[in-house]
């Protein structure tokens, strides 16, 4: 079965020459390829079969592995690989014997195999597959003889109607580009690329392993599942890694992630070149993620560098399937790797090969070329060998040691990829057989040779299900369905350390607990900024859709939306928590206020004492005393200071319309008749005195019924301005939300009030201002006359101190202007001042005549007669 044969003939020819057809074309492609990757050694040794399994059957399938690694310069291929290499190559054996033996696939017909090793590089396994299409390139051998003149005798190539691989994407890339020339379909079992989902430049190319772009949608949503938006990416450059990244990158920006650092790690990295490259990721500490495409080795290498930094912890990393669920990338840094989120494709162990393959043996395995330095390797013994010296250093091998008896056995993880590859040939050619040969035994004419097309037309449209159970299918682009597992690295909190299956991904992701450093249950962040507190916006940063700046919506601005803040309404405040804005409390002067009781009690015990006066003026209107006042003019002056007091009592009531109207009416009405009546007394007087001066013959109007119609002509000045300020602008009451809005929202208010301003309020306090300052002058002017006129002197010191409080009541009342208590303190002031103006009046011109009327009535009489009772007590005194 085992065989290594060379393409010859019987004779020696002279030329080959590419024959007319359709594959003429296609040769000059892969002539080109092949002369721009390898040098002329290379074409001497394309002369021969690469060295190869040969499996004898009715149709050949092709197999790419790595059974090797990549060789050092100048050497194509290094030391074998056991898992990768000959567990893969061994599944494809397995899946051929399986096939064969099933008498409902592909009843009586043989499946074949040319199997070649790629060595882990993409220039040799190109070489290599050049085996798959030498019998696709016609040779003319017309003018080829033989030294007897007969014509050669050529041995036809074998045709690979299919190839089982490649492992590496970079591998299955180069070889795509050859197969497809020629139309034979590739089934990959390990590449994983997403550009091998082109369907334009990867026509032929099918997997049974998902894409990258799957795998990096898997990690989208991890990190979304996780809560973060800020991550960093990490690629070993080349194909795979970079490729990876892209996929990643491109879904993350349509699922609103952000990128803080996408860094490339060197295939060939210089000496502290992971230390850099932790350094870069600290630049943004905030992104804590990071999401990782890498090789074993680079990824072991991050993880003692970031331990380096005494970084232990910080990082949480997302692996790819390259990470997986190995221990190699790992060990020893357990601590550094501990939150570690992992993905490979989900995959079941396949018992069947755990039971071929431990029972291999140097006896029964002739077919593997490569079977005996396998056994090497893995027994760390040396077989005897005709003609080769045996290392001295090793012990001989014997051939009786046993697979997984006598060295350390585990199935590696792409075994049943590689079973499901083959079985889905299978089931294709199994249904194309089906429909080109009905009832025909063995492959038909119209099977050979089969259609390279027409078969990959058949691979896309099989379903079955896999080794594993699952089901193997592919889509459009030849891809199958994604289905993951996702693992994460535990430490704590479990009796057994080491990776956990913690949810699965097939189209959506599924998450189970996770567990971080320390037992914890909560997910650590790893975003570019928090979220903003209650009633701050974002600042976004500019590019950059993932950071923000918090900004307080401030003043009495509320959260509008996200990005925005807004202004409340007037007669609004933003809410505590400042998402939207709340009506402002509406407040008055109560009753109860400090700045309403001194006014009150004044008022109440000024209207007592006026009420005294009143009472007691009529019940002795007929005295001297009250006489000699002028009744007429008295009792008016005592209405306008009752009136005064009452003003205080308007002015603390609760604003209305009704409450308004009397404000303005009686504001300077009760002045304005006060000091009307006195202006009238003190200009009587000063006339009565002038006119003395000059004749004897008294002055006009000093009539009592002259002095109330000049009064009343005085007062009806003040009731005129009054209502034709009615007239304008009708009494009525507003809230005023400008005096009371300071800095902080919180005590903002409203004010309700009269619809008075403090200049209105001054206009309507005016009038009786002029009259007040009048009287004063008069007051003055008739301070020398007799003390006959015994009420001048007392009208004059009302008049100063009157004068007095109100120029102590201006600055007081237009100093508190911007204060935050500015209509109390207005309030007050203007009550307090208007009451003290009124007892200054009261006190000076009446209260000395109610006291006379009532603690000394004797006192109370005409003047003669009071002379007479004078002496009369006096000479009783005597006696």
């Amino acid at each position: 079965m085992t065989s290594q044969h060379h393409t010859t003939s019987l004779c020696h020819h002279r030329r080959i020459s590419g024959a007319p057809g359709q594959h003429v074309g296609s040769l000059i492609h892969v002539m080109w390829i092949v002369m721009m990757g390898f040098t002329p050694d290379t074409w001497a040794s394309t002369e021969t079969q690469p060295h190869s399994i040969k499996i004898e059957g009715d149709v050949t399938l092709g197999g790419l592995f790595p059974v090797h690694s990549r060789g050092p310069a100048g050497v194509p291929c290094g030391e074998i690989k056991k898992e990768k290499g000959i567990h893969r190559m061994e599944a494809m054996l397995y899946a051929l014997d399986q096939i064969n033996s099933d008498p409902d696939l592909l009843p009586n017909i043989t499946l074949g195999a040319r199997i070649l090793d790629t060595c882990s590089r993409d220039t040799y396994a190109l070489e290599q597959s050049l085996t798959f299409v030498q019998a696709l390139i016609q040779k003319d051998n017309s003018d080829v003889r033989c030294s007897n003149g007969e014509p050669p005798i050529i041995p036809k190539p074998e045709r690979v109607i299919g190839v089982i691989g490649a492992s590496a994407s970079s591998v299955s890339i180069m070889v795509a580009n050859v197969l497809r020339l020629f139309a034979i379909p590739q089934i990959s079992y390990a590449s994983t690329a997403p550009e091998l989902s082109d369907n334009n430049r990867y026509d032929f190319f099918s997997r049974v392993v998902p894409p990258d772009s799957f795998q990096a949608q898997a990690m989208v949503d991890i990190v979304k599942a996780m809560g973060w938006n800020y991550v960093s990416t990490l690629a070993s450059e080349g194909n795979y890694g970079e490729s990876g990244v892209d996929a990643f990158i491109q879904i993350s920006r349509e699922a609103g992630l952000c990128i803080a650092q996408s860094i490339k790690i060197p295939r060939e990295p210089r000496e502290g070149e992971f230390d850099k490259v932790i350094k870069r990721l600290m630049e943004t500490s905030n992104a804590r993620g990071v999401i990782i495409f890498a090789n074993e080795d680079d990824i072991k290498r991050v993880l003692e560098a970031a331990k380096r930094a005494n970084l232990t912890g910080h990082f949480l990393f997302v692996g790819s399937d390259s990470w997986g669920a190995k221990n190699s990338p790992i060990l020893n840094l357990e601590d550094v790797a501990e939150g570690a989120v992992t993905i490979l494709p989900k995959r079941a162990s396949i018992e069947g090969f755990d039971q071929y393959f431990t029972t291999r043996s140097l006896e029964n395995n002739r077919r593997n070329i490569w079977f005996a330095e396998f056994w090497e390797d893995d027994f760390k013994c040396k077989l005897t060998r005709p003609g080769i010296r045996g290392d001295s250093g090793l012990r001989k091998c014997t051939g009786e040691e046993r697979i997984s008896q006598d060295s350390i056995y585990e199935q590696e993880g792409k075994v049943q990829f590689v079973i499901d590859a083959v079985y889905a040939m299978a089931h294709a050619l199994h249904s194309m057989h089906m429909d080109l040969c009905p009832g025909s035994m063995g492959v038909c004419d119209k099977m050979d040779p089969v259609d390279g097309r027409m078969l990959l037309s058949y691979i896309r449209a099989v379903s079955f299900n896999g080794s594993a159970g699952t089901g193997v299918m592919f889509n459009e682009n030849g891809d199958a369905p994604g289905r993951y597992d996702i693992f994460q690295y535990q430490l704590s909190n479990t009796t057994n350390p080491g990776y956990k299956i913690i949810g699965q991904w097939t189209n959506h992701l599924r998450l189970n607990d996770m567990q971080w450093s320390g037992g914890d249950k909560l997910v650590p962040d790893s975003v570019c900024s928090f979220p903003c507190e209650s009633g701050e916006r974002k600042r976004m940063v500019k590019g950059v859709p993932c950071c923000w700046h918090c900004e307080l919506c401030d003043g009495y601005q509320y959260l509008l939306d996200e990005f925005n803040c807004d202004t409340c309404p007037f007669d609004m405040r933003p809410t505590s928590n400042r998402t939207g804005c709340r009506p402002t409390p509406i407040i008055k002067l109560e009753w109860s206020s400090p700045w309403a009781i001194i006014p009150v009690f004044l008022a109440v015990l000024g209207i007592l004492a006026t009420s005294g006066v009143i009472i007691t003026f009529i019940r002795f209107n007929d005295t001297p005393i009250v006489r000699a006042s002028g009744r007429e003019l008295s009792y008016v002056l005592l209405t306008g200071i009752f009136l005064i007091y009452l003003i205080t009592f308007l002015m603390i009531a609760e604003p209305s319309t009704v409450v308004c109207a009397f404000r303005r009416l009686f504001l300077g009405l009760g002045m304005s008749i006060s000091y009307s009546a006195m202006l009238t007394k003190t200009n009587r007087i000063y006339r009565i005195f002038e006119q003395g001066k000059k004749s004897v013959t008294p002055p006009k109007f000093i009539s009592p019924t002259s002095q109330l119609i000049i009064t009343f002509i005085l007062i009806s000045v003040q009731l005129l301005g009054i209502f034709i300020w009615f007239g304008v602008v009708p009494p009525h009451t507003i809230v005023d939300f400008d005096e009371l809005h300071p800095p902080n929202p919180e005590y903002a208010r409203g004010i309700l009030k009269c619809d008075m301003s403090d200049l209105s309020l001054i206009g309507c306090l005016s009038y009786s201002m002029v009259l007040m300052v009048t009287c004063t002058v008069y007051a003055i002017k008739s301070r020398g006359v007799p003390e006959t006129f015994n009420e001048a002197k007392p009208i004059g010191f009302t008049m100063y101190t009157t004068c007095i409080i109100w120029l102590a009541f201006v600055p007081i009342f237009f100093g508190t202007s911007q204060s935050t208590e500015k209509m109390f303190i207005q309030t007050t002031t203007l009550t307090v001042s208007m009451s003290l103006s009124a007892m200054v009046s009261l006190g000076m011109l009446y209260i000395p005549k109610v006291y006379v009327i009532i603690f000394h009535p004797e006192q109370n009489v005409q003047k003669r007669k009071r002379k007479k009772a004078m002496t009369i007590y006096n000479e009783t005194a005597k006696f």
